[in-house]
């Protein structure tokens, strides 16, 4: 009984496995039931065997990719009261993380519409929440424009625009997101 069931988790993480790197090199939206069985050296019943729709292996797949990743800390950033301090620490672990999970994120973030809606949701949760507590901080000055700005200096897609597109380092990045931030409502 016990090897049975080690042999049915041992298929379940070939599977697991198998979503993520599909996922992290062609994209999630490119990536079919197929292509997965055959990564893992399975049939396509034995995927919906063990995952019955997309979001279960939607769901399996994100989370083996983030217990392998080192994740921002909104609870860290949190703790400190100055806004620029706060801000400074908060974009620097976002970029990092950024930076870390580049490959992965463009194609998860390129293809979000074809996600299922809990995976999507959970996403822009994650993002809110980041916003949330870089922005709670700030003097009620500067409003729902320092709040948006905030939310754009948080974005995947600005730290890929300034550090990728544009040439800077994450450092730079920060610095010039903090600067701009910090201009709002004065």
């Amino acid at each position: 009984m016990r090897r049975r069931a080690e042999a049915v988790e041992r298929t379940r993480q070939r599977i697991v496995e198998a979503a993520v790197h599909l996922h992290g090199t062609a994209g999630p939206a490119a990536t079919s039931i197929a292509a997965i069985a055959e990564r893992a050296g399975v049939t396509r019943l034995t995927v919906y065997r063990h995952f019955p729709d997309e979001t279960a292996l939607f769901q399996a797949c994100s989370g083996h990719w983030l217990s392998q990743q080192q994740l921002p800390s909104p609870e860290a950033w949190g703790a400190i009261g100055d806004p620029v301090e706060r801000l400074t620490a908060g974009l620097a672990d976002l970029y990092r993380f950024y930076r870390a999970g580049e490959q992965m994120l463009t194609l998860v973030s390129r293809d979000l519409h074809a996600a299922p809606d809990p995976v999507r949701e959970a996403w822009e949760a994650g993002n809110r929440r980041y916003v949330a507590v870089l922005a709670d901080v700030w003097p009620t000055a500067g409003g729902p424009t320092r709040r948006a700005v905030i939310g754009h200096a948080a974005a995947f897609s600005t730290w890929r625009s300034l550090c990728r597109e544009q040439g800077l380092t994450d450092r730079e990045a920060v610095v010039a997101m903090v600067t701009l931030v910090g201009a709002v409502g004065d």
